[in-house]
């Protein structure tokens, strides 16, 4: 076999013999022992730490029950079930599992399905199921009930973080058919918003695929609409990759569990640049995948398009997701390589049989890739003047100098303090140390399983990958070492992330996939030796994660795990709706209007600086510059607009009557 054929992923059928013995042998109960013995020493200390924190009079079985902690408790009670599941082996033999249902899961039906070119009818439908659960997900976290009072659900609400305006500032430019608006000019500096350049060009600082994708749903008039497609699609995708590596069991259980992920139904109704570069990053998965199985340019050039499209969105973590992917590429164009010298030993029917040349594929990544790059850089010049300075840096560079990448942060970002600076803002930045990287990875790494599916599963999935994989090499290390480059590439980066995960909220499906892979692995070692119960207390370990993530549980847990985050994510966004409601429905305020804000100097995370990118709207908001520009000019200024001030910190507006600041009652 050539050196180039090795490298050509093979059935997983042709790798199970590296992962079930054929007799029962000595390590694995030992293995399992040593798993029950690892999780029960991290878990006890915790549920015992929260036992003694209850109530001392009550009966120690009451303590346990009350106050669960979602990540631990549930997790405690299936393992002190595991050793009945282990030593009962009962008869649970089901014809319909068996000889219907478990072929269509395995992965020697897609292999069938592959070879014969068939449709698989059955894989469709668990796409089409995985999608609508992720889309059915993201309406019904939308629709969670926020402010009792007003009965306002989470979709009700306007966006909660500076990015989501930044990004929508920049939808909006391109459906004016620009990449950039003039800025004010006269008084620029009262218009400037927080994730947007103001120097001389107004544009959003944020790279343009997420405007692209947003921008037909803004016109809609339905933007998170956009998102809970978005995070469908990926859904779907992350179900044929599953299949691709796995079979249709696997990408089901992969798809799903990304499409009841609490942290993806929360960031479906957040307008960031997340769902949008997932979209890239799923297809660039399968079709890479794919690619490596077939060969094919097409597969090469579908795969360039959804990492090109991803770039576009967040450049850093498309390039940490495919760096594994593109080592593997340069690796195969380097044994291609070495296998041309021997082309002259070799028959014309052996080189017609060997796999396409690797510079074909290369060819069909590069072409989008490339076309991406020139159109980022037609794209950075229009804006900035120069193709090789991007907006973003050029923000950083002006505004918050102390949120530069890298280490030391803070100490090089004050050397360059300009009259521009957002102080409040940028002084928020820590300088990134060692010590603080660390931490940073630790706090990604935790949320990420968390938020995931659950911190227990998935940190068990990953241990029993590393020792259940690693005795062969498979495609699915270039997943886990995708993993491990994403987190890699961020820790640069002194803020650790929105929940503390959002640099590597990428890694979801990732996790989920290898958590599928995991649970194909230990389902057909149990099944192997006969410990048909095993399999069903990680099923109920895979339902109690979900309803800890998804439901209240009373009296064990009375909020569920997604029902935190968006409480945390509705506290910005009712502070914006109350704003707009007063300056939509207050009497008082004759339109058109302006209103200076006076930013709470204690909250830098909400800005209310908001306006569309042409400036004409009803009621204009510009920062309240006293210093800079006084009220009779600014009014000389905009003589077609009556002038108001808000001072955020007391909740009090003012108009101004030509003299003086008149204060109203609200």
């Amino acid at each position: 076999m050539d050196s180039e054929q090795q490298t050509t992923p093979r059935p997983e059928s042709h790798n199970e013999r590296h992962l079930l013995p054929t007799s029962i042998s000595l390590w694995i109960p030992l293995l399992h022992l040593l798993f029950v013995i690892l999780l029960f020493c991290f878990l006890a200390p915790f549920e015992w730490a929260r036992i003694q924190s209850e109530n001392q009079n009550l009966p120690l079985l009451t303590r346990f029950f009350l106050h669960v902690n979602v990540d631990t408790t549930p997790y405690l009670i299936l393992l002190l079930l595991s050793p009945i599941c282990w030593f009962l082996k009962p008869c649970l033999n089901n014809h319909f599992f068996s000889q219907t249902l478990r072929p269509r899961l395995s992965q020697q039906w897609v292999i069938d399905k592959q070879k014969s070119q068939k449709c698989d009818y059955p894989a469709i439908f668990l796409c089409l199921i995985v999608a609508f659960s992720s889309f059915l997900m993201s309406f019904w976290t939308s629709a969670h009930i926020v402010n009792q009072e007003l009965n306002l659900a989470l979709g009700d609400l306007p966006p909660a973080y500076h990015d989501e305006f930044s990004y929508l500032f920049q939808a909006k430019t391109f459906l004016a058919g620009r990449t950039w608006f003039p800025s004010h000019p006269d008084v620029p500096e009262i218009f400037d918003q927080v994730h947007v350049l103001n120097e001389g060009k107004m544009a959003s600082r944020y790279f343009p695929g997420t405007g692209l994708w947003l921008a037909p749903f803004v016109a809609w008039g339905h933007p998170y609409w956009g998102y809970w497609l978005a995070g469908a699609i990926t859904a779907c995708f992350i179900f044929w990759s599953g299949r691709e590596l796995g079979g249709n069991g696997v990408g089901f259980l992969a798809g799903f569990v990304i499409a009841l992920s609490p942290g993806m139904a929360i960031f479906s109704n957040l307008l960031l640049a997340h769902h949008p570069t997932l979209i890239g990053l799923s297809i660039f998965l399968w079709a890479f995948l794919r690619m490596q199985r077939t060969r094919s340019f097409w597969d090469a050039f579908l795969a360039g398009l959804g990492l090109t499209f991803a770039m576009l969105c967040r450049p850093m973590t498309a390039a940490g997701f495919a760096l594994p992917f593109g080592i593997w590429l340069v690796l195969m164009l380097i044994r291609s390589c070495f296998r041309n010298k021997d082309n002259t030993t070799q028959s014309e029917a052996d080189k017609l049989k060997s796999p396409r040349s690797a510079w074909v594929l290369i060819v069909g990544l590069a072409i989008p890739i490339g076309s991406g790059l020139t159109s980022l850089f037609f794209y950075n010049q229009s804006i900035t003047g120069s193709g090789w300075k991007m907006p973003y840096q050029v923000y950083t560079d002006i505004y918050t100098p102390r949120h530069v990448y890298g280490f030391n942060n803070v100490i090089r970002g004050e050397q360059k303090l300009g009259p521009k600076v957002l102080h409040n803002y940028d002084i928020w930045a820590q300088n990134l140390t060692p010590e603080l990287a660390i931490q940073n990875v630790q706090n990604r790494f935790v949320a990420s399983l968390q938020w995931t599916l659950g911190l227990v599963p998935l940190g068990l999935a990953g241990l029993v990958f590393l020792i259940t994989e690693c005795r062969h090499w498979s495609r699915w290390w270039l997943v886990f070492a995708s993993i491990v480059s994403l987190h890699i590439v961020h820790i640069p980066y002194w803020y650790d992330g929105i929940m503390h995960w959002h640099y590597v909220f990428e890694t979801g499906p990732l996790w989920a996939l290898v958590f599928a892979r995991v649970t194909q692995t230990l389902f057909r070692i149990w099944h192997r030796l006969e410990r048909p119960l095993m399999s069903w207390l990680w099923s109920l370990m895979i339902i109690a994660a979900l309803l800890a993530n998804l439901t209240a549980f009373s009296p064990m847990w009375t909020i569920s795990k997604l029902e935190i985050v968006v409480n945390n994510v509705a506290f910005s966004k009712l502070k914006h709706f109350q704003l707009n409601s007063l300056f939509q429905q207050y009497s008082e305020i004759k339109k058109p209007a302006i209103v200076l804000i006076q930013h709470n100097a204690n909250d830098r995370h909400i800005d209310y600086i908001i306006n569309d990118p042409s400036l004409d709207q009803e009621i204009l908001r510009g920062r309240y510059l006293p210093e800079k520009y006084s009220p009779e000019n600014l009014q000389s200024l905009f003589p077609d607009r009556q002038l108001y001030q808000y001072d955020a910190g007391n909740r009090a507006l003012y108009q101004w009557n030509g003299k003086r600041w008149e204060k109203f009652s609200l």
